[in-house]
């Protein structure tokens, strides 16, 4: 399936000169999305990775990270931006292009040792996904690698990521 043809490609989104990868039309068709979590299920399988865990950053990894979860046999737990958890949470903040952002997780949601795979929709500069990795290695887990339904490769996100097993389904 030429999952390209379901992203819609928005131009001058959020900004001027920034072509926005539109996931909501691949959403919408069922072939599409059953594809896709099929497909990152597969990959993942392929390579072994046998998580006890799907990390997914809010908020799009929140939409493919509960279903790939399922299709592992995993549990799914939310890496979310600040004030939006209700128990205690360990925290990272980490840079951004202009300024920083921060995100948590709940203390209690992995034990120490859990092996984890870290999920999002896309992957542009690799900071998000850096600080998810870094902050569940400090918690004590063990992060397996990330899956990605998108990669930008001109941005290069991937080299900021650790040496890990990195899953994306289309690049532009």
């Amino acid at each position: 399936m030429d999952l390209k043809s379901l992203i819609r490609d928005i131009p001058d989104f959020p900004k001027s000169g920034i072509i926005f990868r539109d996931i909501t039309t691949l959403l919408s068709n069922s072939a599409g999305l059953k594809y896709t979590v099929d497909s990152l299920t597969q990959k993942c399988q392929a390579l072994n990775l046998n998580p006890d865990y799907i990390v997914g950053m809010e908020s799009r990894g929140f939409i493919f990270g509960p279903p790939l979860a399922y299709q592992l046999n995993a549990g799914f737990i939310p890496v979310r931006k600040p004030g939006k958890l209700p128990a205690a949470v360990h925290t990272i903040e980490y840079e951004l292009e202009y300024g920083t952002d921060s995100l948590e997780i709940h203390q209690d949601a992995l034990d120490h040792g859990a092996k984890v795979l870290i999920v999002d929709d896309l992957i542009a500069t690799g900071g998000t996904a850096k600080a998810t990795a870094e902050l569940l290695e400090k918690i004590g887990s063990q992060v397996l690698g990330f899956a990605f339904v998108i990669e930008l490769t001109a941005l290069e996100g991937r080299k900021k990521l650790p040496n890990l097993p990195v899953i994306s389904l289309v690049e532009y």
